[in-house]
């Protein structure tokens, strides 16, 4: 099932630190991608479904330089078949050595209406991808191609990327400090819940900026909190 765009709406809105904490709840702890990072901070949240690229080591007489003159060949497929709105994520087993992509094709992913590029392991080209219209999210620069390490292999099967299983179709949403993976059929509820989490946090950020105590407020054991909060959101619209 597509993405609601409600849902889509809301998870712009949220950030992964909350996401992380409502997928807790629910038993799932292992949602975020350690050591990957934004190319570019202070964007707007990256939203959209998975569809993914996997690597494996490269065999040199598998994979020499001409095998991108194939058509079909597996990273030129995903950069041309990603459906707009999704995020192309890319298994490149922690190993930033070799690039998983270039400026090249990461331009053409955001001319195609991608929602962004994820691997967990790096990009060639990274000032000019930095530059791009479209988030991307990696480990750390690396110049050679990926040739010298990365054989690609398929394209939109489960994949695990930094460590966390990553299914066609999740829900990858990207801020300033990372990557969170939301199982697509829990996608809904959690976006809702990150939305009211979000409203209680920024009412309580207010409180404490105002020199209140955390004690009774965060957690909101004192009964007093949660009509204050609702009169705070009541004020604020929210």
């Amino acid at each position: 099932m597509p993405l609601n765009p409600r849902t889509r709406e809301l998870l712009a809105h949220v950030s992964t630190a909350t996401l992380c904490t409502a997928l807790f709840k629910r038993g799932l702890r292992n949602q975020f991608l350690q050591d990957v990072h934004p190319l570019r901070g202070g964007r707007a949240n990256m939203v959209g479904e998975a569809f993914t690229l996997r690597y494996i080591p490269a065999r040199e007489d598998l994979n020499p330089i001409s095998v991108f003159q194939d058509r079909g060949h597996p990273q030129r497929k995903a950069v041309e078949e990603c459906p707009p709105g999704a995020v192309l994520v890319i298994d490149s087993r922690k190993d930033a050595r070799a690039a998983s992509a270039g400026s090249i094709l990461a331009t053409r992913l955001m001319q195609r209406g991608v929602a962004g590029l994820v691997t967990d392991g790096g990009f060639r080209d990274t000032p000019e991808i930095a530059a791009l219209a479209m988030p991307a999210y990696h480990q750390r620069p690396s110049a050679p191609t990926n040739l010298t390490l990365h054989q690609a292999l398929d394209i939109n099967v489960p994949i695990a990327c930094a460590d966390v299983a990553v299914f066609p179709g999740d829900v990858v949403v990207g801020d300033g400090e990372g990557v969170v993976v939301i199982p697509a059929h829990l996608a809904d509820e959690i976006a809702a819940e990150a939305t009211e989490m979000t409203a209680f946090e920024d009412f309580v950020t207010a409180q404490v900026l105002q020199g209140r105590s955390i004690l009774g407020l965060y957690p909101p054991t004192d009964p007093a909190t949660p009509g204050e909060f609702a009169a705070w959101r009541q004020a604020q619209g929210r």
